[in-house]
């Protein structure tokens, strides 16, 4: 049965660097595999920067700003169709990071409406170190903002903290008590940690970690290549 994610989330909460890890380990897997990019406010970090990588994975790419597919800001519709029409294994779209970034998703409202029980899962990207994500409150208005423009409910949290090169473990202890409290508030499951795998192997170690708020942990590869730094008052938030 196909299985179709999508994945929300703050600016630099790691949805792309999910996505993509998603999408390279179900095609290793011999998944037939496809990724939607529906982030069209932040070009910062650019799924379609990535081509080669899943062009050399097997993986099917979306973009309005694929360059060289053909696909514009007009006929972009029609190929997110395909997303439904035709017979992925797996299917992922990856979302702009604000509510107003959601509102692409609406417009599919019914061809998620038809999709079997089981098949949607609506994931919310969760990194502490971002703002409008630093306490369980945050977390949760933001949630309900996206949800209410995307017209989709989440049906899980990732605990995905992290400073980009920064990043360590201490980011994924920082986050899980205030993930935690998100999933507690709100029922929603802990469905995945991720992070790269010498942290995320670091942080599991930590004793008194409930398995019910880590979820299966998925350590990830580094693809997308940015410096904090190059974020700053004027920038993209």
């Amino acid at each position: 049965m196909k299985k179709v994610f999508i994945l929300i989330g703050n600016y630099g909460s790691g949805k792309t660097e999910i996505a993509l890890n998603m999408a390279v380990m179900a095609a290793a897997e011999g998944k037939r595999t496809q990724v939607i990019d529906l982030d069209r406010i932040n070009d910062y970090f650019r799924m379609s920067d990535h081509v080669k990588l899943l062009e050399e994975n097997n993986v099917n790419l979306v973009s309005p700003t694929f360059v060289g597919a053909g696909i514009t800001q007009t006929n972009m519709p029609a190929a997110v169709g395909s997303a439904f029409a035709q017979d992925w294994d797996l299917v992922i779209f990856d979302v702009g990071g604000d509510p107003a970034g959601a509102l692409s998703l609406a417009r599919y409202h019914m061809d998620f409406a038809a999709l079997e029980p089981g098949q949607l899962e609506v994931y919310d990207i969760i990194n502490v170190r971002r703002p409008m994500s630093e306490t369980p409150e945050k977390i949760l208005k933001l949630k309900a903002d996206m949800e209410g423009f995307a017209r989709q409910t989440v049906t899980g949290f990732i605990n995905n903290s992290n400073l980009q090169s920064w990043a360590s473990a201490a980011d994924l202890r920082d986050g899980y008590p205030i993930v935690k409290a998100a999933s507690d508030m709100s029922g929603i499951p802990v469905v995945h940690t991720t992070g790269r795998k010498e942290y995320l192997e670091e942080f599991l170690q930590d004793e008194g970690l409930d398995p019910d708020y880590i979820g299966i942990p998925i350590a990830l590869e580094t693809y997308m290549h940015r410096s904090w730094d190059d974020f700053g008052d004027g920038g993209i938030f």
